[in-house]
């Protein structure tokens, strides 16, 4: 069994029936026989078959899905029994949101996978942060520390939102004063996570024990896409509340002015998430390791 996933796995990576039979030194003959032979036994096509390539069928996505976890979870095993986990290897799921993951996430992964070349590497990026439950992913970016109790939550960064405007906008409107000011100006609204949406919470920054305070914020632009709404404050079309990591270059450089500074939004610093039982997984810890290191406030 460990064997057909091997070879499914290898199969998929090589896009095509010749070039598997070279990485596996066999005949191409052959691995047309042996995938046969494995669509035989499980009763269902799982490659639809071109004179080029190779397309999955719903089947052959499943298998393979399940397939590279179960082997990156024996390789896992293997490294634990025998001590030597120092080396990553297999498959490891990443997860994060969009704009940060793109930003942020995905040229670290870049550093990492030339580090590592062993460990093959799939980055998602989402709206919502998945659940962790249901095995989707091996390691989730996250804003804020995660509620679930059975994950383990490295705290990687620290990260602030910030209420931004832009210098144009603020020559025409004056500044706020106090949280509710804010619903006297239009406020570029962003629609992610589970939040709810155009409410902003904001704190005085000098309390210890801090109450926000609820503001439903209005305005006529909205977006899913951080950049975008980024860029509208830019173009100064109104307020905006950001984690500093995506405005940070801005503020320097005086595209965009801090406004309510004396207030502060509940924390969002960025975690790295993943399952209690990949505490022992070498890709796994030496990828939030160098996630780890790689950032530095901003």
């Amino acid at each position: 069994m460990p064997s057909e996933l091997e070879f499914f796995s290898t199969l998929i990576t090589c896009g095509n029936l010749s070039r598997a039979a070279r990485e596996l030194g066999i005949s191409t003959a052959a691995v047309s026989k042996k995938l046969s032979a494995l669509e035989g036994r499980l009763g269902v096509g799982l490659v639809n078959r071109s004179t080029r390539r190779m397309g999955l069928t719903p089947e052959g996505e499943l298998y393979l899905l399940h397939a590279r976890r179960i082997l990156a979870e024996m390789q896992d095993l293997e490294q634990l029994v025998s001590g030597s986990r120092a080396t990553p290897q297999g498959l490891l799921r990443v997860n994060s949101t969009l704009g940060f993951g793109r930003s942020h996430v995905a040229p670290v992964i870049s550093r990492f996978a030339r580090l590592h070349p062993q460990v093959e590497v799939q980055l998602q990026l989402s709206v919502n942060p998945p659940s962790l439950v249901d095995d989707s992913f091996d390691v989730c970016i996250r804003f804020g520390e995660p509620e679930e109790a059975s994950v383990i939550a490295r705290h990687i960064a620290h990260n602030e939102r910030i209420i931004v405007a832009s210098p144009a906008y603020l020559k025409k409107h004056a500044a706020p004063k106090s949280p509710r000011d804010l619903m006297q100006h239009p406020c570029i609204g962003i629609r992610q996570g589970d939040e709810a949406y155009g409410v902003w919470r904001l704190a005085p920054r000098s309390s210890t024990k801090p109450h926000y305070e609820a503001i439903k914020t209005r305005g006529n632009l909205a977006t899913n896409d951080g950049e975008i709404a980024v860029n509208w404050a830019l173009e100064g079309h109104g307020i905006l509340m950001r984690a500093q990591w995506d405005i940070q270059r801005y503020m320097r450089s005086g595209r965009l002015v801090q406004v309510l500074a004396d207030y502060q939004t509940p924390p969002a610093d960025i975690y790295a998430v993943y399952p209690q039982r990949h505490h022992t997984s070498a890709r796994v810890r030496q990828f939030v390791d160098f996630v780890a290191s790689s950032w530095s406030p901003p």
